[in-house]
């Protein structure tokens, strides 16, 4: 943050100006208004999607976005918005694992494996009983004609 008087008070701005808890698209949203520019806004919404892919860790973001070209300015917004991530303990966030990855394959068990065999034999019987009735039923109205 920045140095502070006698009595506490911060002498630079603070982190983000809305919300004293403050969070990592909060900083963003901050940064918006302070610099409405569309080249700060072009840089801010490349940011914005690639904490997408990384899962909200802007040291990964800014990793990727080094080897993209930023508008003119970007790069002085993204440097504003890494200081004050990391301030704020928030550059290099982890979430761990994906909630949303597929999990691990279970292993088939026997008892399974016999259910789904049986399941896909009665299914087999049904279907050839099928078209016996219908062979039946034609062979029924052509042999009376």
């Amino acid at each position: 943050m920045g140095s502070k008087d006698p009595a506490g008070i911060s002498s630079l701005t603070p982190i983000s100006v809305m919300n004293r808890h403050v969070t990592l698209y909060g900083i963003i949203a901050d940064l918006r208004r302070e610099h409405p520019t569309p080249a700060a806004t072009e840089t801010l919404d490349m940011v914005v999607a690639e904490l997408g892919r990384t899962r909200d860790n802007l040291k990964e973001a800014e990793a990727a976005l080094s080897t993209k070209t930023l508008p003119p300015g970007g790069k002085q917004v993204l440097d504003e918005l890494a200081q004050r991530a990391q301030e704020a303990d928030l550059y290099d966030l982890d979430y761990g694992k994906d909630p949303y990855d597929k999990p691990p394959a279970e292993p088939l068990d026997e008892g399974t494996a016999g259910i789904g065999a049986l399941l896909a034999l009665s299914s087999l019987v049904g279907l050839a009983l099928a078209i016996a009735a219908v062979i039946a039923g034609v062979n029924a109205i052509l042999s009376t004609s």
